[in-house]
């Protein structure tokens, strides 16, 4: 009985946990709403039976008491028997009161009115955007600085796809994604199946499998045998939950709209079909605080699109998004072209110097952040999906640190996830199972956010035999890679006049951190030498 009421308090805290920053509610002729900064408003209306809903023009005008105004879309939300159904859905970046009214060409639809008012909400940093002053970074709405610390997954939407009322299997992968560190999810909207041979140990595993479900598809029909005359509404409201739980997380949606190698029958580009789902994509996400935009996975690759579609489609973005979410594209080729159309850089790069061309982007766009999206590091499983060209967990998580030490976020890859193959609870597996090293993110964002607010900087010229970050009051992050005998830093560590410097080090794999101790002596040895990666931490304080 114990074990049963735990269980069922469990459940409940769940549920709560997963509505904690959405709302639905039923339209009421000037009803005043509450709600909270960057919490998604969803407020339900009818109308007659639209014949074509998805060109429908419908709008709804939000004006803030300060002149503020926000113009959004009606989203079409499905029909009944003799009704059609839509949404308003809102969020705010600022407090006080929002009065609103539609603009429809449907008497039943055509003004609306109503009040929100929207008080502070301590418990959300809100959605991401650029700074003026640190070109470089990301910042929350809230003020804070974000680094991306990217996991790439991208058939998250069918995990629990089958299940219309809730989403176990969802909730588990992300609280392992959110309590590992990660802040950012790289995500497709739909992904079919995989061109490649896939492992035989499949087979008696299916529940690891989400590739070619005939049942999931944003188009009505099936994959297979699509019809392009309409969307699927109910793959928009299982999409609507994924991104919900994740909003609630505090993670990133980064969202590559489409994909070209997933053997997904998408319409022919710039049909009506194509256009009709680019569009329903941004006019149903744009609202979520943690949405961000990406045209394409791997969008110049495979033949099929042009760099012309692919700004055609960033413009579409903009026009169609009043929230104005940040944009990329996911393709180096392009964002260096066309760095004005983005508002961040995308890398994908596996060299084995991948440091030194990750700086080499840094160096080349002063005013935009850089994002590794790619870096050919993927953790090994149970099963072979896609290997890349590295597989070992420290290796790939070293990668991920020359990423961030070359001045770039960066993107964390698992053969049980990021595909068609997703091991949601791998912690829960056999135990001679192989279990992913999501621990070693976790020491890493620990480390970050110590530091994420230092104005820390690549510097190439205190390199050494390892990597520098530094800033100007005396701050010094030097990585050092488990073969270095040891790293010469002599002449950089030296104390100085009136000053002493500290230094500890910091274990990449295990997380632990040695005392300060005052610098002295020209090389440095790692303490983990031949067994981790380490990071040297080096300050300057007054001497007293």
């Amino acid at each position: 009985m114990k074990q049963f009421v735990i269980q069922v308090l469990l459940l409940i805290c769940i549920s709560q946990y997963t509505i904690a920053q959405y709302q639905e509610q039923s339209f009421k002729s000037n009803k005043k709403y509450s709600s909270k900064q960057w919490e998604v408003l969803d407020i339900k209306l009818e109308s007659k039976k639209v014949t074509n809903p998805f060109k429908d023009s419908s709008t709804v005008v939000f004006k803030h008491s300060t002149g503020t105004e926000l113009t959004l879309p009606l989203i079409y939300n499905g029909d009944d028997a003799s009704k059609s159904k839509w949404l308003i859905r809102f969020s705010s970046a600022i407090s006080g009161e929002w009065q609103f009214v539609t603009k429809s060409d449907h008497a039943t639809l055509n003004k609306k009115q109503g009040v929100i008012t929207v008080s502070a909400n301590q418990d959300h940093k809100g959605g991401l955007q650029l700074s003026k002053e640190d070109t470089r970074s990301f910042y929350y709405e809230s003020g804070e600085k974000y680094t991306p610390i990217a996991f790439e997954c991208d058939w998250l939407y069918a995990l629990d796809y089958a299940n219309p009322n809730e989403i176990p299997k969802t909730n588990h992968l992300l609280d392992l994604i959110k309590d590992n560190g990660y802040n950012q999810i790289v995500m497709n909207v739909f992904s079919y199946d995989v061109s490649w041979k896939k492992d035989e140990k499949l087979k008696a595993h299916k529940d690891h499998e989400f590739g070619g479900p005939e049942a999931i598809f944003p188009f009505l029909g099936t994959n297979e045998s699509p019809d392009f005359s309409g969307l699927n509404i109910d793959f928009f409201k299982k999409y609507d939950r994924t991104i919900l739980a994740m909003h609630d997380r505090q993670l990133f949606a980064h969202i590559m709209i489409y994909v070209w190698n997933k053997l997904v029958a998408w319409p022919d580009m710039r049909s009506d079909a194509d256009n009709m789902y680019y569009d329903y994509v941004i006019k149903r996400y744009q609202a979520f605080p943690n949405v961000l935009w990406d045209v394409s996975k791997e969008a110049l690759y495979y033949g099929r699109a042009d760099e012309a579609y692919i700004s055609e489609r960033i413009e579409r973005i903009r026009k169609q998004d009043s929230y104005q979410r940040l944009v990329t594209v996911h393709d180096y080729g392009f964002c260096k072209k066309h760095a004005d159309e983005v508002d961040y850089i995308s890398s994908q790069d596996w060299s084995h110097n991948l440091y030194n061309r990750t700086l080499e982007v840094y160096q080349t766009f002063k005013n935009k952040p850089i994002f590794n999206i790619e870096h050919g590091g993927y953790e090994t499983s149970d099963y072979t999906v896609f290997t890349g060209d590295y597989t070992n967990a420290e290796v790939c998580l070293r990668r991920n640190y020359m990423c961030l030490f070359a001045g770039a976020g960066t993107t964390y890859y698992w053969q049980g996830s990021s595909w068609n193959v997703v091991v949601y609870n791998p912690f829960e597996q056999p135990e001679d199972s192989y279990k992913p090293k999501f621990s070693y993110f976790k020491h890493l964002s620990t480390f970050w956010k110590q530091f994420i607010n230092e104005d820390l900087k690549p510097a190439p010229w205190v390199n050494s035999s390892g990597y520098a970050l530094a800033n100007k009051k005396g701050l010094q992050l030097h990585y050092v890679p488990k073969e270095n005998f040891q790293i010469k830093l002599g002449w950089l560590l030296k104390p100085e006049k009136d000053k002493v410097k500290t230094y500890y080090w910091f274990n990449t794999l295990t997380g632990e951190m040695t005392k300060p101790i005052p610098t002295k002596g020209s090389g440095y040895v790692n303490p983990w030498r031949y067994e981790a990666d380490a990071i040297l931490v080096s300050k300057v304080i007054d001497k007293k």
